[in-house]
């Protein structure tokens, strides 16, 4: 047990030790300041700006940037689609794969554009290596990157600066961030065993003299953007569970340390970019505590195990179903907790086979996307969540309430609500759907509350853009291909529209000088507000659900059915 949490608390201890570095190296590439990689990249950047007719110093208003967002991802999407129909024509397919059904395929090319990389299909036998790499690599570092450019955006609409250029951004966002970290991180993970190769599946004899098949491929390089991007497909059905993508304890350190390592990263930037490290630090720190719980509540469930079994064989155990064993239950929870606060989507185990109390915590990290948040967007949410605290604050003190010198108007709540209101509808009315047809649609592996929560967590997942699932739920077919788009499409696009939008018109505003009467937002008693805010919306929103998933379903193995 001990050794289990000291694993959490070093691991911990690495992300609070890296987030001021990174967040200060991430605020020097967007700022436009002096890199160490300057002298290699800014030669091939100027050569991709002059070939596309962009000019750097460009700047964009909100709905240029909108456009810009929108049409590179609708071009990347059909370019993608041909790519994978027609893969069998293609290179690097030794087992002669063909194109998979075309739900599959249209619900994989969109999950992947929108960063979701929610898999209906598996990894392994159903896509050639060029399809793994050059369509749905590829899609991992630009649907990255396009999340981390509008975040960027956000903060600089927020700290009164212009968006900036979404093309410039983009192309930043990979060569100086993630292109060079995937480099070196798919080096460390060949060096813990992960495979880098393009030979066929690997025929093995067993000890009963059958035959067994060893998939194998590319997997390092695919592995390091899955995590440090927040795409989360993996390259094989299990994802990170398998022994290719995770072979041991130092493999899961690095691919965790990558998850995490961007979106705590960004709070800090923020910080260098309004200026105010207290109040990034104070942020920080707020979502490290809730976290922290989270990831308590969920260890603590798995160490204890399932009362149901442990009373029937007189064991007291810790509940290792669906777990890895080179993992166990307190490595398997911590990332369990940390992909859907990360908005990651990878798993090391089956989220399926979690306690009542880790199903609790997953979801809720799908339903507020603060903890820590997705690749950019994830950190937009958590300052729209600020931006109401600030509003809510403001009409209890009667005041215009101010966030960095600019007044909450009107338009900044309509946008701000648009952003957290679209979230429960994309998860409540199909799940609503679904659950009323159970035999039909549902695709429910579980009866009673589990299914619920099976149902519920695939669309939280779509509309997150996080990827991951219960996998007991049956959901590879037309219904569950074509519904979830809607929440895959809904939850990317229709947020960052909103969100940019909002950063357009907050850099418009001329700064108000600060009064004694100014409220601070930099300040414990401020954060621990919007803490509240914060939990209390997502808790009222979703109440329910989580009362007839993982609560009903707790209190049912606590009461011994």
């Amino acid at each position: 047990m001990g050794q289990g949490f000291l694993q959490i608390g070093l691991t911990l201890c690495i992300v609070i030790t890296i987030t001021p570095l990174f967040g200060r190296y991430i605020a020097r590439v967007f700022l436009g300041e002096r890199t160490l990689l300057d002298f290699l990249m800014n030669p091939i950047e100027r050569s991709m700006f002059v070939l596309a007719g962009v000019r750097r110093k460009d700047d964009m208003t909100g709905w240029q940037y909108i456009r810009a967002v929108l049409c590179s991802n609708i071009i990347m999407a059909a370019s993608i689609y041909l790519l994978l129909y027609f893969q069998r024509l293609l290179p690097w397919n030794p087992n002669g794969f063909g194109a998979p059904a075309w739900d599959v395929l249209l619900h994989t090319t969109i999950s992947f554009v929108t960063n979701t990389d929610q898999q209906h299909y598996v990894g392994e036998t159903t896509l050639s290596y060029f399809s793994q790499v050059a369509a749905l690599g590829f899609l991992m570092f630009t649907s990255a990157a396009t999340g981390l450019s509008v975040g960027i955006a956000f903060i600089r609409g927020l700290t009164g600066r212009r968006l900036g250029n979404f093309y410039v951004d983009l192309v930043r966002g990979i060569t100086r961030i993630l292109l060079p970290i995937s480099i070196i991180g798919a080096i460390a993970l060949l060096v813990t065993g992960v495979p880098q190769t393009l030979a066929n599946t690997l025929d093995v004899r067993t000890l009963e003299g059958g035959t067994q098949y060893l998939a194998r491929g590319p997997v390092a390089s695919f592995e390091m953007i899955k995590l440090l991007g927040e795409n989360g497909g993996g390259f094989f059905g299990v994802n990170s569970a398998h022994p290719f993508e995770n072979p041991n304890g130092a493999s899961n350190l690095i691919e965790m340390i990558a998850m995490i390592s961007i979106p705590a990263a960004l709070i800090y930037t923020y910080g260098i970019f309004a200026n105010n490290i207290k109040q990034a630090w104070l942020l920080f720190w707020m979502v490290f505590v809730i976290f922290v719980i989270l990831v308590g509540v969920t260890a603590v469930g798995e160490l204890q195990g399932n009362p149901l079994v442990n009373n029937a064989f007189g064991l007291e155990q810790p509940n290792l179903e669906g777990k890895e064993v080179r993992f166990g239950w307190a490595q398997t929870a911590f990332w369990a907790v940390m992909t859907t606060a990360t908005m990651s989507g990878a798993v090391n185990g089956m989220h399926d086979s979690l306690m009542p109390q880790g199903i609790f915590s997953t979801l809720f990290n799908l339903f507020i996307q603060v903890l820590w948040g997705g690749q950019g967007t994830g950190t937009a949410y958590l300052f729209i969540y600020l931006i109401l605290t600030v509003f809510l604050t403001g009409l209890l003190a009667g005041r215009t309430p101010e966030f960095l010198g600019r007044k909450i108007e009107k338009r900044e709540i309509v946008l701000a609500s648009v952003v957290l209101l679209i979230h429960p509808i994309l998860v409540l009315i199909p799940s609503a759907i679904a659950l009323a047809y159970p035999i039909s649609l549902s695709g429910i592996s579980n009866s009673g509350y589990h299914g619920i929560s099976q149902v519920v967590y695939e669309y939280a997942s779509a509309a997150a853009n996080n990827g991951s699932g219960l996998e007991g739920l049956r959901d590879n077919t037309l219904w569950w291909n074509l519904s979830t788009l809607v929440s895959l499409i809904g939850g990317r696009y229709i947020p960052i529209i909103a969100i940019l939008l909002l950063a357009d018109g907050m850099s418009c505003k001329k700064p108000v000088p600060e009064t004694p009467g100014t409220l601070r937002t930099d300040s414990l008693v401020f954060t621990g507000i919007t803490a509240g805010v914060t939990l209390v919306l997502g808790v009222l929103t979703f109440f329910p659900v989580l009362a007839l998933g993982p609560i009903a379903e707790g209190l049912k193995l606590a009461s011994g059915n």
